[in-house]
C-alpha cells in the first residue's frame, strides 16, 4: 500500500508544480475548428457521392 500512496503524492506533486501556458499563439482556435469542420464536410460529401444509389 505504500508504494500506491508514494505514487499518488508523485503524481499530486507533479500536477499541482505549474500552470499551463499557452505558448503557440500562431494556432488560432477558430481557424483550427474552421479547417477541421472544412474537412468533415468534405468527407460527408465524398461519401454521399460514392452512395447515389441507395
Amino acid at each position: 500500500m505504500t508504494a500506491f500512496t508514494s505514487a499518488h503524492a508523485a503524481l499530486t506533486t507533479l500536477a499541482s508544480e505549474g500552470e499551463h501556458v499557452d505558448t503557440h499563439t500562431s494556432i488560432s482556435p477558430y481557424m483550427t475548428g474552421g479547417g477541421a469542420l472544412v474537412i468533415l464536410l468534405l468527407l460527408v460529401w465524398i461519401t454521399t457521392r460514392f452512395n447515389r444509389d441507395r
